[in-house]
């Protein structure tokens, strides 16, 4: 079935992240999926994705997020590319926190002289002289997380970084982190297919005064009914090898579940997507949502949910038309969850 929304895009509104004074657009781009993680190298278009990011600006998105890691590095560049000219429009996030064999990751590595390193390049790729929010991208075991953001603070004292964030941690990191120099920025998987956050990571993010940065905020396809069983997908694409959900009775059973919103979204005349996101916009001011796209057309359907407002009734129904144990599958098979910290 194809949507027509009839929630139409408006300049974004402003929220902050942390208590530090970092100001962002109420929604992100996630810049990954331009060329990296999802479909193949022959579906690249780079020049629609750099228009993509202009149409941004122009709707008052300047929050972008790429990392060195995707390509690696080719995410980064493109998007230095793409705001040549307009660096003071956009609010920056990168991160590090992986050794590399050429094009492969080897592992994670978030010792202080790889990320001072890492973060060189990423000034250079991005053509840039400060990065405005620096993630560690996954935590490393092998170094005391002290180390690491101590080695962060250091690049905001020299002014090469703004503000530090930190990407799937678990309570005992974010608050070692956080007593060290303060963490502006979580970001983490959450949305109305996955709520993992909300029993403790949540609570210690309000109780701390940390925003949260929702990367895939609907739900990889399943939300949007955009996405297609694992064996279907490119043998490139992250979902076919590493999320259980898209594989045999899972995915039959996970479609099924969210049907609902689908559902709810033509009875409010919105999109799929654009209910996911505005639940997320509900559920905190601190939340900062970063849906993905390549395309300009997708974007502004993105950003039409800032304008959708959702009852406390209507936030009740969703809250429960995908609770936790309606999901079929885990968040990613064992082998990935090594990087995840918990």
């Amino acid at each position: 079935m194809q949507f027509r929304p009839l929630i139409e895009p408006a300049m974004l509104p402003t929220r902050s992240l942390g208590t530090q004074g970092l100001t962002v657009s109420a929604l992100g781009l996630g810049c990954m999926s331009m060329n990296h993680g999802y479909g193949t190298a022959a579906e690249r278009d780079d020049v629609e994705s750099i228009a993509t990011i202009h149409r941004a600006l122009e709707l008052g998105l300047n929050f972008f997020d790429t990392a060195e890691v995707y390509g690696p590095y080719t995410n980064e560049e493109l998007l230095g590319r793409a705001l040549r000219g307009r660096r003071s429009d956009a609010i920056i996030a990168t991160k590090f926190g992986f050794s590399f064999d050429g094009p492969k990751t080897t592992g994670t590595n978030s010792k202080p002289e790889h990320l001072r390193a890492a973060v060189e390049g990423s000034l250079q790729r991005l053509g840039t002289d400060y990065i405005d929010l620096l993630y560690q991208h996954r935590v490393d075991r092998a170094v005391p997380i002290e180390e690491t953001v101590g080695a962060m603070a250091d690049l905001v004292r020299e002014g090469k970084v703004r503000y530090l964030g930190l990407s799937e941690a678990g309570v005992k990191t974010i608050r070692r982190a956080h007593a060290v120099h303060p963490i502006s920025a979580l970001q983490s998987e959450y949305s109305l297919w996955e709520r993992n956050l909300e029993p403790e990571i949540i609570p210690l993010l309000h109780e701390l005064g940390i925003g949260l940065v929702p990367f895939s905020p609907l739900g990889r396809g399943f939300l949007t009914g955009t996405t297609t069983r694992a064996e279907e997908l490119a043998e490139s694409d992250f979902r076919r090898n590493n999320d259980p959900r898209y594989h045999g009775s899972n995915f039959d059973a996970n479609m099924a579940a969210a049907v609902s919103v689908r559902e709810f979204a033509v009875s409010r005349g919105a999109a799929p997507g654009q209910v996911a996101l505005a639940w997320l916009l509900h559920k905190g001011a601190n939340i900062v949502p970063i849906p993905g796209t390549k395309r300009r057309q997708y974007l502004e359907e993105n950003i039409g949910a800032a304008s959708l407002v959702l009852s406390a009734e209507e936030m009740t129904f969703l809250n429960d038309a995908l609770a936790p144990e309606k999901i079929s599958g885990a968040r990613y098979f064992a082998h990935s969850m090594g990087m995840v910290d918990r």
